[in-house]
């Protein structure tokens, strides 16, 4: 039959002194007292794990912070744990880490992990703008709010406002942002499951509407109205250079001269600067050759082809080609990023094969599988068809619309 320990009393605990090494003054029960070399002293329960069924210790605090009484009661707590077939020892770990969820896992904390993985997937731009929603709309009523108590009711009620403001668009995007938040977070083992997976379906859709684009007939009148147009020199480079290549209005903005490879007639955009994350190869034609050659002087020694006025050590904003076209009377009928439709529309009118147009367009093959066997970039078949398009523009310009055209008779206001 075991012998049983002797318990402890508060002054045999309080007279213990340390030595050179730890050792242990028991109490009974498995409740044991360990003395450290350097003084201090811990309560430990040593107990059998229900499941392994092998020996181990239970940390229960320090003394005096702890007090005996209240290490004998912790102690027995455990030990009905344990006649519960519970270890103990993992539901204090469990118990703990709730507790930091509540403070260390709150909604704007995850979010921000979750953004430092998904901007290294999107644009600068497209990344200022997303975290730049969160500070608006999400954070300030959610940011505190633990992940683990987030509800759908709670979310929707922050949305209603911005919904009803008719900001309908705005709605969908927070709607997804915020779920991809969530997804991550279960995805992390932060909560077992998603509650607001649906709550797009409680708000209204927004309208498809198709951004404004000229049609192909209408090219003309649009060469016309950047030919007269009151803009800066820059200005003009930039809207041309944009409609020859068919980029997006940021990309085109934020064209460098050391991305041009004259040799081999490229423009060579990294992967950081595009929509989908990946690099793109712009055959350049004699027209967009003709543009660079002759914005040059004024730009070539910095280091964007088109420089901001305030400071020329960044690029334009990407707003300057929509602004100019707003003041050319094109407001409503067309934008920036229209000029991409319009090259696209006329392309496919005029019967050239649909992948080389949304390649030029750096759009990705919505078919994932045939998008992973087909990675040409079809260069010498987009020559061609790049070099038709310049031409076009240049049929419609009449002569002297173009700057690649007729740059001798540019007519330039506001320099």
């Amino acid at each position: 039959m075991a012998r049983l320990a002797k318990p402890l009393s508060e002054t045999e605990i309080k007279n213990a002194k340390a030595k050179d090494k730890e050792y242990n003054l028991a109490d009974g029960a498995g409740l044991q007292l360990r003395v450290k070399p350097h003084g201090s002293k811990l309560w430990l329960l040593n107990y059998v794990n229900p499941i392994t069924k092998k020996r181990q210790n239970l940390s229960i605090g320090a003394y005096p912070d702890i007090s005996l009484a209240d290490a004998r009661k912790l102690s027995q707590e455990a030990r009905t744990l344990v006649a519960l077939d519970i270890d103990p020892k993992q539901h204090k770990a469990e118990q703990l880490a709730a507790k930091a969820a509540l403070t260390e896992h709150t909604f704007e904390k995850v979010a921000i992990q979750w953004f430092e993985t998904k901007k290294e997937s999107i644009t600068k731009n497209h990344a200022d703008s997303t975290w730049r929603s969160f500070k608006l709309h999400l954070l300030p009523a959610l940011g505190k709010t633990p992940i683990s108590q987030m509800t759908a009711p709670m979310v929707i009620k922050i949305l209603r406002p911005v919904e009803a403001k008719g900001s309908l668009e705005t709605v969908k995007r927070l709607s997804q942002r915020i779920n991809e938040v969530m997804i991550y977070a279960v995805n992390t083992g932060l909560i077992h499951a998603n509650p607001i997976s649906g709550i797009k379906s409680v708000f209204k859709k927004p309208r498809k509407e198709h951004l404004a684009a000229l049609k192909p007939n209408e090219l003309s009148e649009l060469m016309q109205a950047i030919a007269n147009a009151s803009i800066k020199k820059v200005t003009r480079f930039l809207i041309e250079w944009q409609l020859h290549t068919m980029t997006r209005p940021n990309e085109a903005a934020a064209a460098r001269w050391d991305e041009i490879n004259f040799d081999d007639r490229l423009w060579l955009i990294p992967a950081e600067k595009m929509k989908m994350r990946r690099d793109h190869v712009i055959p350049l034609t004699d027209q967009t050759i003709a543009l660079l050659e002759a914005i040059k002087p004024l730009t070539g020694h910095r280091e964007y082809i088109f420089p901001a006025d305030r400071n020329p050590k960044t690029h334009c904003n990407v707003q300057t080609a929509n602004a100019a076209l707003n003041r050319m009377g094109l407001k409503g009928r067309t934008t920036a990023h229209g000029l991409r439709s319009l090259a696209s529309t006329t392309l496919n009118e005029q019967g050239f094969d649909a992948d080389l147009i949304e390649t030029a367009l750096a759009h990705i093959d919505k078919n994932q599988i045939r998008s992973a066997y087909n990675r040409t970039d079809y260069l010498q078949r987009r020559r061609v068809m790049m070099s038709w398009w310049s031409e076009y523009i240049m049929d419609a310009s009449s002569g002297n619309f173009s700057l690649a055209n007729n740059l001798k008779h540019l007519k330039v206001v506001g320099e």
